[in-house]
Parts: C-alpha cells; structure tokens; sequence
C-alpha cells in the first residue's frame, strides 16, 4: 500500500468473513432491533461492521442507544472498516438456508454477499461516518445479575409504561438498585407497577429512568431460558452514569442515554392498610374479565366489579345498550364494594401473571385505587386508579 494515501483500508479487496447463514444472521438480528429504516441520518441505518483479525464487531445506533456485539465469523485477517444497510442485509439473509456458507467481500466501496449462486453488491457509507455514542468518562460501580431475573423483573412490569406521553420521565421505568435490593417501576398515570428482586451484592443506592425503546430491546435480548443443575446462569452486567446505562451480557455490550426528569413518587402511590382484601384464582379472574370486556365500548373500556361476601360481580355496557355481567365465587367477608376500572389495566396485569395461580386484591373503597399483589409475595404490586363508571 501507498503510504500516506487516504481510505487505505479500502484499497484492496478482502473477504471480510465467510461464515454459515445462521451465524451471521443472528449477529446480525442481535444488534439490529434499535435500527430504524429510515432515518434523517442515512449512516443510522447502516451497521458498522469492524474487522480486526479474527474477531468482527458488528455496532448499530439510533444516537441514543448503541448496541455492540463481536462474533468470529470468518473470512481474511486483517484490519477493516465499513458500514452496510442492516435490515438489507438481514432481509437478503433470511432468504437464504440456515447451513448456507455466506461471504461478505469489499470491492471498491462496496459490499458483496454471496451465498449458493447468488450475489448481492450492496452500497457501503464509510465507518468513520458512522456516529459512536459518547461513553459517559464516570460510570458507577458495576453489578451483576441473572439475565432471567432482570428479563423477568422487566416482564412484569414493562407493560404499565406510557407511551408518548407528554411527561417523557413516563415513557420508560424506573431502576432503582439500593443495598441487596433492585426495583423497577413503571406507570402511565393511571396505573403503577413495581417489581424487585434480591441481588448477590450490596450496592450504593442509583436511581435512573430507562427510556422505552431501551426496555423493549432488553426484553428482546436477555434469555430467559433455565440452566442445569451446577452451571452458572447468564448474568448481565450493569452500570449507570448521570446519563447513561451500559449492559453487558453474553457478547454484547448495551449503552443507552437516560430519560432525565423527576419520576413520581411510588412509594406514596402504593396503598398501604387497605382494610378490605380477597385472594382469588388469577385465570377465573382473568377469564371473567375477558368475556365482560367484549361488551364494554371502544372508547370507553369501562367494566364495573362488586365485591359483596361470597360473591364477585363483574358487569360491563356499551353505547348500544349491550350488557354483560358474570359472577364469580369468592372467600370475602369485607365491606360491599362496587368499583370501576378500565378493564385493558385489569387484564394487562392478570396477562402479565401467567405464573401464578392466585392473585390478592385490597380495596378500601369506590374512589380508592386498588391494590393487586401475590400471596406471600413482597416482589411484586400493581396498583390500578379507579374510574367513574
């Protein structure tokens, strides 16, 4: 090579990896959910891809969180850099077989995919276009825990997140980690709810608002999946700065911006000494629910219950002067309560549940929020406003 003569990592022709489709793909797929097709920055919609000699880093972006993964996916050594379309590239991929031997291989500034008969050359942007998220210099101290138990954590409580809400500190959950202890917490104002779990370390108390996007991608990444007697489960790794979160877990490495705002207070939205509760099977709930729902209006997703001793009433109508009521047999002996809610946060919760078979509810009365919690579970609380019905 020239020396001194620019671009010289594109000046001749390398295989950049050859690998099966599978491998490639799921490097791929791992990084690309926060990839948006189109994008006022074009270089957004691209992957970096970063080969330095075995070993092939394959980073996407959306400015405000930045996804890192490294696979050893074949192809020459050496040292090169470019970015290509990501969905392009999975879309082309998910075509081929899951055994096919793919190649990747730079021509003049272009990219060339080549599996079986068939060759793809795609247009490339340059990598030192492609903007990398500025890591915050002071991050705190690290901790770690099973991939299943923050999966789970966020399960539970993700689907209480606003959506475009004006209050932006809404649109995401809270994380709080304090001694033994991480909580997470999401609300949209007319419902709350937080789910915790023990840690292995004591850590200095952090409080941070993870945006949406990030929430959906970690619940999209992190497995779940249980480990065999003896081996150690997949655990994540996790650090917050004033402004940032990184994650690292498996092969991937996950910085993400901060929603910054004051989230609410939950400690005083979550009712404490209701004085009237009943524990009751979560699918008959459930079931009930859904069948009074059919007939409750679009807008307007109204269902009343009417606790009474022995019994619960669950009762719905809609414009066209449709009603539904149902009953369901229940061990209370508390006040006569006759309460409304919007029936999608009921069924959200219950939905979100699916482990369990009993579900506890306090009241205290019609214009109070109601609390749904587990049986012998400080884990988990949902707390759902009431509506005039």
């Amino acid at each position: 090579m020239r020396k001194g003569h620019h671009d010289e990592e594109f000046e001749e022709d390398m295989i950049v990896l050859k690998t099966t489709q599978d491998k490639l793909l799921s490097a791929l797929q791992s990084v690309s959910g926060i990839v948006e097709r189109r994008h006022t920055l074009p270089v957004l919609a691209n992957v970096l891809l970063r080969k330095s000699g075995e070993q092939t880093q394959l980073t996407t972006s959306d400015l405000e969180i930045q996804i890192r993964t490294a696979a050893e996916l074949g192809g020459d050594g050496g040292s090169f850099a470019t970015t290509v379309g990501a969905r392009k590239l999975i879309d082309i991929l998910r075509t081929m077989p899951a055994d096919q031997t793919v190649s990747l291989e730079s021509q003049q500034n272009k990219l060339v995919l080549k599996g079986g008969k068939s060759r793809f050359t795609l247009q490339t942007l340059p990598a030192e276009d492609f903007p990398l998220v500025q890591e915050a210099p002071n991050f705190g101290p690290a901790f770690q825990v099973p991939q299943k138990t923050l999966k789970n954590l966020l399960d539970q409580v993700a689907f209480a997140m606003a959506v475009h809400d004006i209050r932006y500190y809404l649109n995401g959950i809270l994380f709080v980690a304090e001694g033994r202890q991480l909580s997470l917490v999401a609300t949209d104002g007319h419902r709350l709810a937080f789910a915790s779990a023990t840690l292995d370390v004591e850590v200095p108390k952090q409080e941070v608002i993870l945006p949406r996007k990030t929430v959906i991608e970690l619940q999209r990444l992190l497995s779940d999946a249980s480990v065999p007697e003896g081996q150690d489960a997949p655990m994540i790794e996790m650090q917050f700065a004033a402004n940032q979160a990184r994650f690292r877990f498996g092969a991937m490495e996950f910085v993400t911006k901060l929603v910054e705002g004051k989230f609410p207070d939950y400690n005083r939205v979550i009712p404490k000494n209701h004085k009237n509760s009943v524990t009751l099977g979560r699918a008959p709930l459930l079931a009930s629910l859904q069948r009074t729902a059919i007939l409750t209006s679009e807008k307007f997703k109204g269902v009343r219950l009417n606790f009474e001793p022995g019994t619960l009433r669950v009762a719905s109508n809609n414009a066209e002067q449709e009603e539904a009521t149902d009953e369901l047999d229940i061990d209370y002996g508390g006040d006569s309560i006759e309460i409304g809610f919007n029936v999608t946060y009921l069924i959200d919760a219950l939905s979100n549940m699916s482990q369990q078979d009993m579900v506890k509810i306090e009241l205290q009365d019609s214009n109070s929020s109601a609390l749904i919690t587990l049986p012998d579970n400080a884990h988990f609380k949902y707390v759902v406003m009431p509506m005039r019905i």
